[in-house]
Formats: structure tokens, C-alpha cells, sequence
């Protein structure tokens, strides 16, 4: 395609808004993401940040939130989320008591956890209940058809309710590193294509 062709952009270059770039900031979930995780994979691939928690084993939301603000607040750039698990649920309790989310673009929300059900883990049931309001940027939520810490009917739910587009996989089970989804390039392209 070239400038003169019918299909390029009507909008001469030097009339369109340049975006900003974008700090992605990595969430991983309960017991963070070890070496064959995608987030650490992107982490060494491609520089992102990820937020470290004092206490990956007895997570205090709390103090997870209070983490991301601090992050959130040493740099101006805005900044795009990509969060796993826990990680999902940190978002969506930050955005409810934050006042410092207009500084983020977007969040890729991956396999958000049903921490409400009987059989989660003690140490992530304080995070109950889930917050369910409307998250104030865009988002997408992405969950895998037989995830074993939750049901498809509750991440859709929360999905709905985040006011976030939806993304149904096949079987890849928590979207972790027993997933095998190595350096998952296609949720490096939904994270382009939100951002």
C-alpha cells in the first residue's frame, strides 16, 4: 500500500495524534509467576516491569494495592496492566479505591481466579469478596475453557461486570507456565491491540 492509494488513511501523517507510549507493568497472581511463566518470559523478552509483592505466599490485598499505587506513581508515562491470576483481582480492587487511574491506558486481564469458591486456597480467600465495579480504561479478560481455579460462567461474569471485553480460549488450564504456551505471542498481540 502506498500514500496515493485508495486504501491508505485519509489523514495526512502530520495531522494524526501520536500516542503516547506505554509502561506495562506485569501483576502476577498468588505465589508470582516463575521462569517458564509468559510474564516472566516478557519480563526478560521485552523489558516489562513486574510489580514485586512483599508477600507472594499470604498476600495482603492491601498491601498489593498500596504496591501498585507506589509503582504507579514513579513514573508520568501512562501505563498498561497486564495482570495473571491474583493479579486480576489487584486491578479491580485498585480501580475501585485508586485515584490514580487515569494514569492507566489499559489492562489485559488474564485468568482471573474464583477466589469465592469452596475449594480456593486459604491464603487467597481474605481477598473475598471480589470486587465487581466497572473498571474506569479498557480492558480485556482472557480465560481458558477448563481453568481449574475458575469457571467459565464466573470469569465471563467478572468480565461483564469489569465492564471489559471477553476472550474465551480453548483448554489451556490457568494460562500459566503448565500451560506451555512458552513466550505466548498471540496474548503479546492482544496486548498491542488493547494498548
Amino acid at each position: 500500500m502506498t500514500p496515493d492509494s485508495p486504501t491508505a488513511s485519509a489523514t495526512p501523517a502530520a495531522h494524526r495524534v501520536a500516542v503516547p507510549p506505554a509502561r506495562v507493568l506485569l501483576l502476577p497472581g498468588w505465589q508470582d509467576s516463575g521462569p517458564t511463566h509468559w510474564q516472566s518470559r516478557w519480563e526478560a523478552l521485552h523489558g516489562f516491569r513486574r510489580v514485586q509483592q512483599d508477600d507472594w505466599l499470604w498476600p495482603r490485598r492491601g498491601d498489593w494495592l498500596a504496591r501498585l499505587d507506589e509503582v504507579l506513581l514513579e513514573d508520568a508515562t501512562p501505563v498498561v496492566l497486564v495482570a495473571h491470576s491474583l493479579g486480576c483481582l489487584t486491578v479491580a480492587a485498585w480501580a475501585a479505591h485508586s485515584r490514580h487511574t487515569a494514569r492507566v491506558r489499559a489492562a489485559l486481564l488474564v485468568a482471573p481466579p474464583d477466589i469465592e469458591r469452596d475449594s480456593a486456597p486459604p491464603q487467597v480467600q481474605r481477598w473475598s469478596p471480589i470486587v465487581r465495579q466497572r473498571l474506569p480504561f479498557a480492558s480485556l479478560v482472557v480465560a481458558s475453557s477448563d481453568d481449574p481455579n475458575c469457571d467459565v460462567t464466573r470469569a465471563a461474569g467478572m468480565a461483564a461486570d469489569w465492564g471489559s471485553q471477553w476472550l474465551l480460549l480453548g483448554a489451556h488450564g490457568h494460562l500459566n507456565g503448565e500451560s506451555g504456551l512458552g513466550d505466548w505471542d498471540d496474548g503479546l498481540a492482544l496486548l498491542r491491540a488493547i494498548n
